[in-house]
């Protein structure tokens, strides 16, 4: 077998994989976006061209969905980036600090965990009759307090869960940016007697940007996507002041059984990702020219 064929031979599995589970999903999702089908009916699929995404145009639930979304998605990044970046350079800095280890394997431990396995956690933690966090927040406040049940506590629930469970991954970004910074740069800086300050703007920041930029798009489209801490913690209500995108189409496909709307706001969240991603890339190489 030639180089090329025995390259090939080894692309081969994870290729098809990708095509039978990513590519033709994603062709059929586009294609059923131009069609009406409702499962409910029991009616072939009808042509419509482009009338699902005006109707998404037109539809004030929709453009909710999506407002919650960019909302959620700003707030969760800032926060589990801010606190990331702040953990990592603790961490990076005390690098003598005894039980070192056994701290940052405890912190990493959110991210180990599915988002199914946290949302059902925190319910049961903020269940009203025996979850732990409302029993504490009754003897703080002498009532009982079911925080999924009102409509600004459950959003803040939502956003404060997603932040636990992906500040680790921050963290753990902002220490290989860290890693990255020559050593002998550092010791010249510590000689010069520079600053903290001006030692992170100068020295660290440089090497460490592109690292964390490419946290932070991870991060985004994550956030951006967000559904199954919020199926099984709030379902989405109450009403619908947690229903994200990602639950949004979930309702259209699996309780409406709508497929032709659900696939449209699927293929108009994937052209969103793809231009989040685009101005990530696009930041990046702006900053390796300025370089």
């Amino acid at each position: 077998m030639s180089h090329h064929g025995f390259v090939w031979g080894l692309l081969a599995p994870a290729l098809i994989f990708f095509a039978i589970f990513n590519v033709i999903p994603l062709i059929w999702m586009v294609g059923l976006s131009f069609y009406n089908y409702t499962l409910t009916t029991g009616n072939p699929p009808m042509y419509a061209g482009i009338d699902n995404y005006m109707s998404l145009l037109a539809d004030l639930s929709d453009w909710s969905a999506f407002s919650r979304t960019f909302i959620f998605m700003l707030l969760t990044v800032s926060l589990s980036g801010l606190i990331g970046s702040l953990l990592g350079l603790f961490f990076w800095g005390s690098k003598g600090l005894p039980g070192r280890r056994v701290a940052l394997t405890m912190l990493f431990t959110p991210m180990l965990l599915t988002p199914a396995s946290v949302g059902v956690f925190f319910k049961l933690m903020l269940n009203p009759n025996f979850g732990v966090i409302s029993y504490i927040a009754q003897l703080i406040t002498g009532e009982r307090v079911d925080f999924i049940s009102h409509q600004m506590s459950a959003q803040v629930v939502v956003l404060l869960v997603d932040v636990w469970m992906w500040t680790p991954f921050m963290t753990l970004i902002t220490l290989a940016a860290l890693a990255s910074v020559p050593q002998a740069e550092l010791e010249a800086a510590k000689v010069d007697r520079l600053g903290w300050f001006a030692t992170l703007r100068r020295v660290i920041f440089p090497h460490a940007k592109f690292i964390l930029m490419l946290g932070l798009l991870l991060r985004t489209i994550d956030a951006f996507k967000t559904t199954d801490v919020v199926l099984l913690l709030t379902h989405g209500g109450p009403g619908a002041s947690t229903e994200l995108l990602g639950m949004r189409i979930y309702r259209l496909g699996f309780n409406s059984l709508d497929m032709g709307n659900a696939s449209t706001m699927g293929v108009v969240a994937l052209i969103i990702a793809i231009g989040f991603t685009s101005l990530y890339l696009y930041v990046l190489s702006l900053k390796r020219v300025e370089g």
